[in-house]
């Protein structure tokens, strides 16, 4: 039997594993684990901790009191690396183990108790039954919001829709998917959508004793959707005997009837959303907009509209004024209808970064956003990205490194990891990152693009080339990855043939916009100063949103000592 590890507890259970302090001992579903003495006391000792930075000095004084250990940096390094290698956890995307740099570590799973009390879940994907194809937008759109309403519980850890869809019509059974998502339960569940009804089953599973604790069938008229999964989530909490907090029952409140046209709309936007395409923004774009002709009030369709403008704008697919400009004002419209509303302050955040340059009250909005909800995962992503742009590097591995760990499974998060590295100059850990996103999700043309500019940071302009030749195929000729062959052609020394690009750039301007300051960094590489600033300038009048980047980005470095840079650094009111 296990008690509270502040009351001496002996056996400490964290998903399939188990700690015997006094026997020094770790188990597997039951089965011991060889752990040298070094590794299990580091183990011991974040036990002890949970959720709390340990020093690395402190590890010191623990595992060599006598201090006669010379190089404790080394040693402590070694059993960490053990400890996470027999733990099957990673350094980037910790579920166990955390490191927190230049500080120490951090045990972030989960422990159990001496009733086996339930403090992690994953939602599965919701099983169409209509039989329709068509309607898979709303069953994944209805997993999506499943997910998001549980993870209101403040007490329980949920994994996050992208790592759940990976196992949609998978043949895992549950105590594999829940080792494989760290969780101690899984709710799976069915949807048939008729006309203005839906029915949901769904059940909740012991992932350990691989049991089912609770089984019910919902049947409800679509309006009363949001109502309808405050009640599974509250039927969830009171299975696994979770206290829910006034907070959480404040955030169950606002379950408001919802107009049935403007939230089908709305799915089908989230739908398309999620699938990060050209052709799918198009698509996200026009439901968003549906939903927002259909309910004036429905503030989510408003801010996933904004993000929608936002990236467009961001990967200069629109100008600023269509994109992050038109993305501040739906932000904006979506918190007058809900200031509760996470997603909104971290789009606000984001369009306010990318067109007013206004970095102070982006942050202030990044924090908002992660304080209402700390589960947001594209919220910690993204602040990773503002302060890796703001050269706060540490700062930006933190958030990411959370993203992760909420969402583990996700190739936008990857590449923000890759971002952050390659603009902390640490190339070869940013080309891990990148062609990690790429293994999840292969038809990436950003992963590609940002591979690019790792490989161009290295002077490796073939494979270089090669990226950038990919993201413009799997982009369908966007000219912000046709920029980047003209950049890796200009670095490679291939003059001709970036100058080609510059003309074919040239001719697509006068019907689609191109960004401004990719076109500065292929004359930047063909060492053409005069031109690099000029474009430059024409990026800062504009408000293009890649402009953000210009304090941290690697290809502006032979810029950097010229004095007109300066001049616009100082312009671009970069905190100090």
């Amino acid at each position: 039997m296990t008690t509270s590890l502040s009351s001496g507890r002996q056996v400490v259970r964290f998903g399939a594993y188990e700690a015997d302090l006094r026997a020094g001992e770790l188990r597997k579903n039951g089965l011991r684990i060889r752990l040298s003495e070094q590794p299990f006391q580091v183990l011991t000792i974040l036990l002890e901790h949970p959720g709390e930075v340990v020093a690395r000095e402190e590890l010191q004084k623990r595992l060599w009191p006598d201090g006669t250990f010379v190089d404790f940096e080394q040693g402590l390094n070694a059993a960490v690396k053990r400890l996470r290698e027999v733990l099957d956890d990673s350094a980037d995307t910790p579920h166990l183990i955390e490191t927190v740099p230049r500080r120490g570590y951090r045990f972030v799973g989960s422990l159990g108790s001496s009733s086996g009390r339930i403090q992690s879940l994953a939602v599965l994907p919701l099983e169409n039954l209509s039989g329709d194809p068509e309607q898979e937008y709303f069953a994944e759109g209805l997993t999506e919001a499943l997910i998001n309403t549980v993870a209101k519980i403040g007490a329980l850890r949920v994994t996050s829709r992208t790592s759940a869809m990976r196992y949609r019509k998978t043949d895992k059974n549950v105590p594999q998917i829940a080792r494989e998502l760290n969780v101690d339960a899984i709710v799976e569940g069915t949807v048939l959508r008729s006309g203005d009804r839906v029915r949901i089953s769904v059940q909740l599973i012991d992932a350990h004793a691989d049991t089912h604790l609770w089984a019910e069938g919902y049947d409800r008229d679509l309006r009363d959707v949001l109502a309808l999964q405050s009640e599974v989530a509250r039927a969830i909490a009171r299975e696994i005997r979770v206290k829910l907090t006034a907070v959480d029952q404040a955030r169950f409140a606002d379950a408001r009837p919802v107009e049935p046209k403007a939230y089908e709309a709305y799915l089908k936007g989230r739908y398309y959303w999620n699938r990060r395409s050209g052709d799918g923004f198009g698509k996200a774009v026009q439901h968003f907009q549906q939903a927002i002709a259909k309910d004036a009030t429905c503030a989510v369709a408003y801010a996933g509209l904004a993000d929608c403008h936002s990236l467009l704008g961001a990967w200069g697919s629109i100008p600023p004024e269509e994109g992050c400009r038109k993305a501040k004002e739906l932000a904006i419209e979506a918190l007058e209808l809900d200031n509760s509303l996470a997603e909104a302050h971290a789009s606000l955040a984001f369009a306010t970064m990318w067109y007013d340059y206004d970095f102070l009250t982006a942050e202030q909005e990044f924090e908002r956003s992660i304080e209402l909800n700390p589960r947001y995962a594209m919220g910690h992503s993204w602040f990773g990205f503002y302060l890796a742009t703001m050269g706060r590097y540490e700062e930006a591995y933190t958030e990411i490194t959370r993203a992760l760990r909420i969402d583990p499974h996700s190739s936008a998060i990857r590449y923000a990891f890759g971002f952050l590295y390659w603009s902390w100059r640490r190339y070869d850990q940013a080309i891990e990152q990148y062609e990690k996103a790429l293994a999840l999700e292969p038809a990436n043309a950003m992963a590609h693009g940002f591979l690019c500019l790792a490989y161009l940071c290295k002077s490796l302009y073939e494979p270089a080339i090669g990226a950038a030749q990919k993201s413009v195929q799997l982009s369908q000729g966007a000219s912000s990855f046709v920029a980047l062959v003209g950049e890796a052609y200009a670095a490679a020394g291939c003059r001709e043939e970036a100058h080609k690009v510059l003309e074919q750039l040239q001719e697509v301007s006068k019907h689609q916009y191109v960004t401004p300051y990719l076109v500065a960094r292929i004359y930047s590489a063909l060492g053409d100063k005069d031109e690099a600033f000029r474009w430059l300038e024409v990026g800062y009048r504009e408000h293009e949103a890649l402009m953000v980047t210009l304090k941290t980005d690697p290809r502006m470095d032979e810029l950097r000592s010229d004095r007109r840079f300066q001049n616009l650094m100082g312009r671009m009111n970069f905190p100090a």
